[in-house]
């Protein structure tokens, strides 16, 4: 069996890609897997950090938020569009694959319609509750849409609509040693810890609410803050002033698996991949939903789980209020308890392997009518 994986962008793309593809090797591993990303985005390293194949086209996004450094982009957007899907074309001729699967981002959109016009069948996976443009579209030619939400009929034909929730690292599931994580963070097992997750490359406003309220945190409690490369310099620079041994502050955290298990309370991000791994690892969250995704897509993921009482949503333009909201609910054990439970209720474990069944039965089908 051959599959085609297009997407990415972010890790949000990225590591459910990856899932999909090694529960298809783990079910058949004579499965031969190409991915297809955007050149110059993090997947051309991820990707074959794993293991995998990869090539790159050259298409980006429409941005929509006029300024003069945007319009610039804008204008080279029909021309990278044109030569992506000229190469989308010629790698799926030469590739020949049996199924075509898209996660979302910019590469998804070229690679998905040609393969959709040679004939290969097509399944999509959207990982948040309000779909964005280019789903929306490929999903009238998709023959499977795996989604993580409920009632997306919405958005999608309800007859090809599969809940099958989002796949997430699983190796974040492979160690839950508490000793081994406080040991390896430096922190004391006897005082609970807020872990702080801006994303990957961190985030701006989360990070200036955490600096201006460290008082907040207070000296009973603990905080992992992971602050992303861009902004890790800054924010040493001024812990090395004023130094809080209960704070530990990184750039970025190797050891996420380490981290979630010694976390009492996170507060992250509202992207989907995200919210996945907070479900099925059962962990009371805070989420910040970035303002500058499109379709507000990370609002309407925080709320589907906060109107259920699964987690605490804080506006971007409040995280001045994030420590506080987080040393509240950790004085509050029957909160904290709530949270850890329901948001298990959002919880998807074997959404990996669900997908990749789908994925079989669909180039199953295809041999079938040949």
């Amino acid at each position: 069996m051959k599959v085609i994986i297009s997407g990415g962008g972010t890790g949000g793309h990225i590591f459910p890609a990856i899932s999909i593809a090694n529960a298809l090797r783990e079910i058949n591993p004579s499965t031969e897997i190409l991915f297809v990303g955007a050149k110059g985005k993090m997947e051309m390293e991820k990707v074959p950090a794993e293991g995998y194949n990869i090539k790159g086209l050259p298409v980006a996004g429409f941005h929509r938020q006029l300024n003069l450094k945007n319009v610039v982009r804008n204008i080279a957007f029909p021309f990278k569009l044109i030569a992506s899907m000229y190469q989308a074309r010629k790698i799926v001729k030469d590739f020949k694959p049996d199924v075509a699967v898209g996660v979302g981002g910019y590469a998804s959109g070229p690679v998905l319609r040609c393969a959709s016009n040679a004939g290969v069948p097509c399944l999509l996976q959207e990982q948040n509750s309000f779909p964005g443009v280019t789903n929306r579209i490929l999903s009238q030619k998709a023959q499977r849409i795996c989604v993580a939400y409920p009632n997306m009929e919405r958005f999608f034909e309800a007859s090809k609509i599969i809940l099958t929730g989002n796949p997430v690292r699983q190796q974040l599931l492979q160690n839950t040693d508490k000793t081994e994580g406080y040991k390896h963070f430096g922190v004391d097992s006897t005082k609970p810890v807020v872990l702080v997750i801006g994303g990957s490359l961190g985030a701006r406003s989360i990070n200036n609410g955490i600096k201006e309220t460290l008082k907040d945190l207070g000296n009973e409690c603990q905080l992992i803050w992971q602050t992303g490369k861009i902004y890790y310099d800054e924010i040493k620079a001024e812990l090395d002033v004023n130094p809080r041994e209960n704070v530990k502050a990184m750039a970025f955290i190797q050891r996420m698996d380490l981290a979630f298990a010694i976390a009492d309370i996170v507060i992250s991000r509202a992207g989907a991949s995200s919210i996945s791994e907070l479900s099925l690892l059962g962990k009371a969250s805070i989420l910040v939903p970035s303002p500058n995704v499109s379709e507000d897509h990370q609002t309407k993921n925080a709320r589907a789980l906060s109107d259920k009482g699964a987690a605490i949503l804080v506006k971007d333009s409040e995280c001045n209020t994030l420590l506080k909201e987080a040393v509240n609910a950790l004085q509050s054990p029957a909160k904290l308890e709530e949270l850890k439970t329901k948001i298990q209720e959002f919880a998807r474990p074997n959404a990996s392997m669900d997908i990749a069944n789908e994925v079989i039965t669909l180039a199953s089908q295809k041999r079938l009518t040949e």
